[in-house]
């Protein structure tokens, strides 16, 4: 990892057991729009494009920020990422899981990725906090 931080994308995956992935002009929020080579990138499948939620954890091999667009005032900043698999997530982690945790301000990781991956469910590329990261590294 470049700085320490850790990301996690929620998207589309055709195949959670592929070895890579190249994911196009994503979505970034919370921080998602730094990250670089290197970084640990922790994978959820959307449920809403009939995935299962957290299947893998890879490493990023390439990214690149797509150009904004001329004349749009508002833009969320998109990127592209490329990403190496390594290590397949154990134990199932998903919307249904994170749901309960809606106290937004408790501090714990699970409401954490509730409140950035599913109070607004679009996909995303977020960044996440040490506790977060330390979190989800225990489904691997």
């Amino acid at each position: 990892m470049t700085d320490g931080t850790a990301y996690a994308i929620k998207t589309g995956i055709a195949d959670p057991c592929a070895r890579s992935w190249t994911f196009t002009a994503q979505k970034t929020m919370y921080g998602g729009r730094y990250i670089a080579v290197g970084d640990r990138l922790f994978l959820f499948a959307s449920e809403n494009e009939g995935g299962v939620g957290l299947v893998a954890r890879g490493v990023v091999t390439a990214t690149e920020a797509t150009p904004r667009l001329t004349g749009v005032q508002r833009q969320t900043p998109r990127v592209s990422v490329s990403v190496r698999r390594d290590a397949p997530a154990l134990r199932r982690l998903g919307r249904a899981d994170l749901k309960p945790f809606d106290d937004w301000n408790d501090g714990r990781p699970e409401t954490e990725l509730n409140f950035k991956f599913y109070r607004q469910a679009t996909d995303k590329i977020v960044g996440l906090s040490t506790e977060a990261a330390a979190f989800l590294d225990g489904f691997f």
